[in-house]
């Protein structure tokens, strides 16, 4: 047997094999049959809610509605971007510097305030799963890029949790 001297150790990157997986086709479905409902929403049902709204709540729908619009676009340059990368159109580096100009900028902030409860209810669920959508894709982001995803405090990371598990279980075999 080898002593360690002799092995090279080199870390693995799981993020580009997690963005690579088939669990990113069904992110990309799911992100972009978001994109599409909410743009129906926004274009046909949510036009009637939005003309019913008291002019506090019906500002705060003009802000919320472009927030998320923003976010979801974000999402799906981001989701086409490596979906290309999958498909082999274009190379790991060429996305990553394209990657680097999708600017997740609209970030979730905190929600309610004057009005919010005002909103109709199908905009606020729009909202909420365009949060949790984007909360993934910026954690699968960051995996590919090689860091520890960042999650709110007070939140559970599933994903460091179950690394520190395994840098402790590898840890006691050296």
């Amino acid at each position: 047997m080898a002593d360690s001297s002799e092995n090279s150790r080199h870390a693995i990157s799981l993020g580009p094999r997690i963005a690579a997986s088939g669990g990113f086709d069904q992110l990309y479905r799911e992100g972009m049959g978001l994109i599409e409902a909410v743009a129906t929403y926004l274009d046909q049902e949510g036009r009637e809610d939005s003309r019913l709204l008291p002019r506090e709540a019906a500002f705060l729908y003009a802000t919320e509605s472009m927030r998320l619009t923003t976010r979801l676009m974000q999402i799906a340059s981001w989701l086409l971007l490596q979906r290309a990368v999958n498909e082999g159109e274009i190379s790991r580096e060429n996305a990553r510097t394209e990657k680097e100009k999708v600017q997740f900028s609209a970030t979730p902030s905190e929600r309610g305030g004057p009005g919010y409860d005002h909103l109709p209810v199908k905009l606020r669920d729009f909202i909420d799963l365009g949060d949790r959508l984007f909360d993934r894709v910026t954690q699968l982001d960051q995996l590919e890029r090689g860091k520890m995803p960042e999650v709110p405090s007070g939140q559970v990371n599933g994903i460091a949790d179950q690394f520190s598990r395994l840098h402790a279980a590898f840890k006691r075999t050296e």
